[in-house]
């Protein structure tokens, strides 16, 4: 597929997004319909968009590049066990909460249970581990659009990442949650449509029909689900499914991301109804894409290809092996699917992403929730702003990101995850658990920032101090648990019982 060919694709399908953003905004593109969807969304089509946004392109390339490792395989399906186990306490036990108070904003429990610093803090730890996150996300397509769009014709890498996000900007800026809930469905079924049709197009490459593609991946050195064998690796099982969920119950949960579409929904019984439908999706759409990790290497066995090299680095880079693949040894068809999927994926994630953050710093710093009439054409204007902000500020991120990793990216969001999103998880189980207690409001900055250093301390010499213990994806629950800790070495008497 040439270069030409991609960004005439890339054109076309951008173009249906405008249009779709421009019909729903028409007629309202106030802050209501931008912050909540005018409390008025379908919650089967919310349960679809979640998936875009869940996965993202980082699941797309990623985790099928990873499947090659001995150690990994499909060492992943551990952790979307512990996911499914998180979206189901969410459901039961944080979406109820949620309801009850009638929130825009997530942050506003801990700002009504523990203090306008110990709120701000939590927002603004929101606002820095989405705005990581996202870029990293987004990092991952503009690196693959530059290697094999850009990178013909001559274009930065900056200006790849400047256009990326200013076409994302274009079509959300004024409808935000309510063109995200449509254009977010949309994306979904390109990006389950085209895992599906890869499964099919690898299939047949390789002369497989579907049931013996099954028996061929069962029966490969890439298929090992669960890793028992030694406690102290990362792979363990038990470390794998504790960190997925708690990993899920911060990253879903408590961020105002993935809740803002859940209370965009008419009631909570809707809510959890989505929840639940999107859990199992979920865990069998993440399936098919450790199968086609299996199939990809298969495929590159077979065929003599090697895992591509990073261009800054040198090094192989396995999430490049998908494109690879799909771009230069498969036909016209497979690649244009691939190129949906991919483009799908990582866009719904990142105008999503844009939407909450903007969102969340309206809200919890500026107050429009409080405002009489937050719609007025002045608040509007503000809101732009802080959008254009925040896609200004994602552009440097993920420019510091290109320069220092070199690592596969899904990696790289589960540790910023384990050290943004700690204090997080820290915040809420005080609150939640400690139903007697509230805390010196002033002093939780303080532990919020202590608790991810003495993690990372712990972390960087845990072979040391534990007799060769490799932390993986229950890193976030060491951080947590710190936080916790120190918020109950700050606690007093509540004058009286929470009733949240």
């Amino acid at each position: 597929m040439t270069p030409t060919a991609i960004l005439l694709l890339i054109i076309i399908y951008f173009g249906v997004l405008f249009l779709i953003s421009h019909f729903v905004s028409k007629k309202d593109s106030g802050n209501d319909a931008f912050f909540k969807a005018n409390k008025n969304s379908k919650w089967y089509l919310v349960a679809f968009g979640m998936i875009g946004t869940a996965l993202s392109g980082v699941t797309f390339i990623s985790v099928p590049g990873q499947v090659g490792s001995p150690d990994v395989q499909f060492k992943y399906f551990q952790f979307v066990l512990g996911n499914a186990i998180g979206f189901l306490l969410i459901a039961k036990v944080l979406l109820p909460l949620y309801y009850r108070m009638n929130l825009t904003s997530i942050y506003g429990y801990i700002e009504q249970r523990l203090g306008t610093v110990s709120y701000k803090t939590a927002a603004s730890i929101f606002l820095i581990s989405r705005t990581i996150g996202s870029a990293a996300r987004l990092y991952l397509v503009v690196i693959v659009l530059q290697r094999y769009v850009f990178d013909a014709f001559g274009v930065p890498f900056w200006i790849t990442v400047f256009g990326s996000l200013a076409l994302i900007f274009t079509y959300t800026y004024r409808g935000g949650l309510k063109t995200i809930i449509i254009t977010d469905t949309l994306q979904t079924i390109f990006l389950v449509s085209s895992v599906i049709f890869t499964i099919y197009f690898i299939c047949d490459s390789l002369d497989y029909s579907i049931p013996q593609a099954f028996e061929a991946v069962k029966n490969s050195n890439y298929s090992k689900i669960f890793f028992y064998e030694d406690w102290l690796k990362s792979n363990f099982v038990v470390k794998q499914i504790l960190g997925g969920i708690f990993v899920t119950i911060a990253m879903v949960g408590l961020d105002q991301d993935l809740m803002q579409k859940n209370l965009s929904c008419k009631n909570i019984g809707e809510a959890q109804k989505n929840m639940f439908t999107f859990t199992g999706i979920f865990v069998i759409i993440n399936i098919f894409f450790l199968s086609v990790g299996a199939l990809l290497y298969m495929y590159a066995e077979r065929n003599g290809i090697s895992v591509p090299l990073d261009s800054f680095t040198g090094k192989p880079r396995t999430d490049l092996l998908f494109p690879e693949i799909a771009f230069n040894h498969l036909t016209l068809i497979p690649a244009i699917v691939f190129l949906l999927g991919l483009t799908a994926a990582t866009f719904a994630t990142t105008d999503s992403a844009l939407t909450a953050l903007t969102t969340s710093f309206c809200v919890d710093f500026l107050g429009m929730d409080k405002v009489e009439n937050a719609s007025n054409p002045n608040m509007v204007r503000t809101r732009h702003w802080v959008h254009i902000g925040f896609s200004g500020l994602m552009f440097l991120v993920i420019l510091v990101i290109y320069l220092v990793n070199s690592d596969s990216v899904v990696s790289l969001i589960f540790k910023i995850a384990a050290y943004t999103y700690g204090p997080l998880l820290g915040l809420y189980a005080f609150g939640l658990f400690m139903k007697t207690k509230t805390v010196k409001d002033r002093l939780v900055p303080i532990i919020c920032i202590l608790a991810p250093a003495i993690t990372f301390i712990i972390s960087l010499y845990s072979k040391e101090l534990f007799g060769n213990y490799e932390f993986a994806e229950e890193l976030i629950i060491l951080n947590g648990g710190l936080t916790f800790i120190g918020l109950l070495l700050i606690s007093k008497k509540a004058t009286q019982q929470t009733r949240f």
